[in-house]
């Protein structure tokens, strides 16, 4: 026996509730939805209940009935939910359990994990857990002034993050790092490297470890590879601790079909569409949520806030936009469904989008949302009463394609190419842009960064100390994935650490990891390299036309500071003596970083501590400069100057 039975329904919902959850306006689901540990009339135990609108019948099973079918059934609600609900004594934070769902179609009977468990099994296992959330958060401070940090005025330089493989221990049969583990390790890294927000890869739970999290099926859930909910938490409120904001990739564009999952959920497509021209992505065999379906929006949004509420995040990536707002995506002529206007776009993908977008920054204004999103869609990172989808922020994969691609080329030949870096500008601040160097250009035979850099090894680090110092320099946030930032050399995989041993000793790695460091906090303390990002009198051409010597150069300033930042890079390997650039300031021009420095691996080549602005009048300014470009480097110079112009 597990105990007695109270004496009369218990239930979480309200009738105002049900109403929310209909609507598709319900955005707190997971205080009512799964499994709720409770007291009631003396008897403890657990609240379930699931949305299963096509079942005949749902029962609780589990460890604590010997997964018997029947044992412990839930009732469905009269008000036309099609919540099944229901009270069962005895059972406590820990247990496992399922639910088994018979259709009242097709003779159908499945065991269906929980969609708002807050726990699943570590993979291949597949029960949900029921588990009480309790965790004492020290991060108060990080909570109360997280706004300043995450204003589109703040600089952030984001750490791409992949748990499973950024550290494991080879002595104990290559594990990962657990969540509290990685408290220890990666925040002391995060700090020492100057970085200000990580962003994890998805840690929601998900079946195929070699998805990275991308195909999840526990929206409500952290990955139990790294350990329990709470760890994670300890290892948020560390980060937080130190100052360091938290982003999560999270993945409203599709899910697995593993039978345990949200697939064929009751017997019936109730997440998915039914329809495969609509409801399965033939790029990546994963079923396409119905955005159209209110229970489901309620479902995705629920799932959004309850991260930045209940773990604490910052921030959310969200992943795959493209994928949802194009009824094409992947598909070829025959292949896919037109909208009602018989266009191409998923009107309602994008309806929920901007209700997403619109949620958050009402209820979690001090957060950030960013686009993944790939095409030249319109206002992606404008609010919604002005015509945008209301993200915070977009991923400037144009830039990010351009710049890659024409730093892959022999230095000889970048003068025929050199638009293909300067053209960007033109709609840069079209956008509020994130600079992405990510994991997906790193993996899938496509090479580390190094190796996508010509020449010999000493040009390869310098290419990539140039492209790094470019992307700092350049307006726009930055993101950098892991191992990125000490130019490992080959491709990431997901299933083996960095190869840290790299930088025990005086290397180039080392000496690029150095670079990064001080590129990141010479970012931090400089205003005029991010106040300004997403607007048009931060950033100015010096000149932009001399393809021939394969040299770009361009100042940057704030909004609160007159300190001019001159950003000059020589993108071929000859070093220029007594190359003239114009400048907006008279006084001195100090040299504060210079890629090419020995300590960073460099030839020494440079401006020692500055150069005067004297000379003749060039690029249609006043004052200039003579200055020694290095060989494939680029020079950060700052001025405190009034403007002679």
């Amino acid at each position: 026996m597990r105990g007695n039975t109270p004496s009369h329904p218990v239930s979480l919902f309200t009738d105002y509730d049900t109403h929310l959850f209909k609507e598709g306006t319900h955005f707190r689901l997971y205080e009512k939805l799964g499994s709720h540990t409770m007291t009631v009339d003396g008897v403890k135990g657990t609240f379930f209940a699931v949305w299963a609108p096509n079942a005949l019948e749902v029962s609780v099973i589990g460890d604590f009935n010997a997964w018997r079918s029947g044992s412990d059934p839930l009732q469905v609600r009269d008000d036309g939910s099609g919540i099944w609900e229901g009270f069962v004594p005895g059972t406590c934070s820990g247990s496992l359990y399922k639910y088994h769902i018979t259709s009242r179609y097709n003779q159908y009977e499945v065991d269906k994990g929980d969609p708002y468990a807050f726990r699943w099994e570590t993979p291949p296992q597949k029960a949900s857990i029921i588990w009480d959330l309790q965790y004492a958060w020290g991060d108060q401070e990080w909570m109360s002034r997280r706004a300043r940090a995450n204003r589109l005025d703040a600089p952030l330089a984001i750490y791409e993050l992949h748990l499973g493989s950024w550290r494991r221990v080879p002595e104990e049969g290559n594990r990962f790092l657990t969540y509290r583990e990685l408290a220890h390790t990666l925040v002391p890294y995060l700090l020492e490297m100057g970085f200000t927000h990580v962003e994890l890869m998805p840690i929601t739970e998900h079946p195929f470890y070699g998805s990275w999290g991308y195909q999840t099926l526990g929206y409500f859930a952290p990955t139990s590879r790294y350990g329990a909910p709470e760890d994670l938490m300890y290892l948020i409120d560390t980060l937080h601790q130190e100052g360091i904001g938290v982003i999560l990739d999270w993945v409203p564009a599709h899910f697995p079909s593993d039978a345990h999952g949200l697939a064929y959920f009751d017997g019936t497509h109730l997440f998915e569409h039914a329809d495969p021209k609509k409801g399965f992505h033939p790029d990546w065999n994963t079923c396409i949520f119905n955005y159209g379906r209110d229970e489901v929006k309620s479902f995705l949004i629920s799932s959004a806030c309850f991260w930045l509420e209940k773990y604490h995040i910052d921030g959310l990536r969200v992943d795959a936009v493209a994928s949802m707002l194009y009824l094409d995506y992947g598909r070829k002529k025959g292949e896919w469904v037109p909208n009602e206007d018989d266009g191409r776009e998923n009107l309602e993908a994008i309806s929920m989008l901007k209700r997403l977008n619109e949620t958050v920054y009402q209820h979690f204004p001090d957060t950030q949302t960013f686009a993944e999103e790939s095409t030249a869609w319109p206002m992606v990172s404008r609010p919604v009463h002005s015509g945008g989808l209301g993200f915070g922020m977009k991923w400037n994969m144009g830039w990010m394609h351009d710049t890659l691609d024409y730093w892959s080329k022999d230095p000889i030949y970048r003068k025929h190419h050199h638009n293909q870096v300067t053209h960007s500008i033109s709609y840069t601040f079209q956008e509020n842009f994130l600079l992405p160097l990510s994991h997906d250009e790193v993996v899938y035979g496509k090479g580390s960064l190094l190796w996508k850099m010509p020449g010999d090894g000493w040009q390869q680090f310098a290419n990539l100390r140039l492209l790094f110092g470019y992307m700092y320099g350049y307006p726009g946030k930055k993101l950098l994935f892991m191992g990125c930032e000490w130019g490992q050399g080959r491709e990431w995989n997901h299933e083996e650490s960095l190869d840290w041993h790299l930088l025990e000793s005086v290397s180039p790695n080392l000496c690029l990891q150095r670079w990064v460091r001080d590129l990141n906090r010479f970012y931090r303390n400089e205003p005029a390299m991010y106040e300004a990002d997403f607007e048009s009198s931060g950033f100015e051409w010096i000149d932009y036309q001399d393809w021939e010597q394969g040299v770009m150069c361009f100042v940057r300033r704030g909004k609160t500071t007159d300190t001019v930042i001159l950003v000059v890079c020589n993108t071929t390997p000859v070093t220029r003596h007594h190359y003239r650039i114009g400048v907006p300031n008279g006084g001195r021009w100090s040299e504060v970083l210079n890629s090419d420095a020995e300590v960073y691996g460099g030839s020494g080549s440079g401006n020692m501590e500055g150069v005067e602005a004297t000379g003749p009048p060039a690029h249609q300014r006043r004052s200039s400069l003579s200055l020694s470009l290095p060989p494939l480097g680029v020079l950060f110079l700052k001025n405190r100057g009034t403007s002679n112009e």
